[in-house]
């Protein structure tokens, strides 16, 4: 198989990567293309000991790394939507490591493979970044969950990233009502909910309203995964593991635009 074959698959998300981390189309591109060059003449090899699409990055950020590009200091001009501009706030090694993982949805095994570092480098430069993030993105949370363990474990999860939990709605009314009384800048949901109601219709009604990101922690992500529109970009499996919550929060604030106001009638 040619290279150009094996690597075709791969290179839209590259691409998306390198812009993600320049911050910048035209300058991910180029080097993007600058490893291909390399590649082509032979400069850098595919690794054998690792798949076509993280022997691809690994190939790009050996190109990265020895241009100077890594000591680029961020840049805020402003042309940049929020999430960028946040992204380049961020230490370069840290912002790496989070997009990798984020964004591409590299484990942190193939983001050491990629960034040459060991794993506890790698957790080490996620945390970091994380913790950036949650600094940086404190909001406001409502919860809309009917069991009070879920509820209470959910808000001590929430509160520890340093976030304020506005609410905790058991029923689609007492949710709506919730943001009646304070717009949130976060949702955090069931579907099932005491009263026989849904938390899907609960989001339906604020999304109508607030342009809010919403992660669904739910023991029925079937009822979510249809393949119809809209779906969740955000999804938890009860019983969940408090490090999934905490990386699902940080990665739908930072992504999100911030814009929480109300929308015109």
């Amino acid at each position: 198989m040619s290279l150009l074959a094996r690597l075709a698959p791969h290179l839209p998300y590259v691409r998306r990567y390198a812009r993600a981390l320049t911050g910048d189309q035209s300058t991910g591109d180029h080097y993007v293309r600058v490893a291909l060059e390399a590649l082509a003449a032979g400069e850098q090899t595919l690794s054998d000991a690792m798949t076509p699409r993280v022997a691809l990055y690994h190939v790009f950020h050996a190109i990265w790394g020895t241009s100077g590009a890594q000591l680029e200091g961020p840049t805020d001009d402003g042309g940049a939507d929020d999430a960028t501009r946040r992204l380049m706030r961020i230490a370069p090694r840290s912002r790496q490591a989070f997009l990798l993982t984020a964004l591409e949805g590299f484990t942190p095994s193939e983001t050491a493979q990629i960034l040459g570092a060991d794993f506890p480098e790698v957790e080490r430069l996620i945390a970091e970044a994380q913790a950036e993030i949650d600094a940086e993105l404190a909001t406001d949370v409502l919860i809309i969950e009917d069991e009070p363990v879920i509820a209470a474990d959910i808000e001590a999860l929430v509160t520890e990233l340093g976030h304020t939990v506005v609410d905790i709605a058991a029923t689609r009314t007492e949710a709506v009502d919730a943001v009646a009384r304070k717009s949130p800048g976060l949702v955090l949901a069931d579907i099932q909910l005491a009263d026989g109601s849904s938390g899907i219709d609960a989001v339906k009604d604020i999304l109508q309203r607030f342009d809010v990101p919403v992660i669904f922690i739910t023991a029925f992500p079937e009822r979510l995964l249809t393949g119809e529109r809209p779906e969740p970009t955000f999804l938890i499996t009860k019983p969940f593991q408090p490090e999934t919550v905490k990386a699902a929060i940080g990665q739908a604030l930072f992504f999100h635009p911030r814009n929480t106001k109300q929308k015109a009638a």
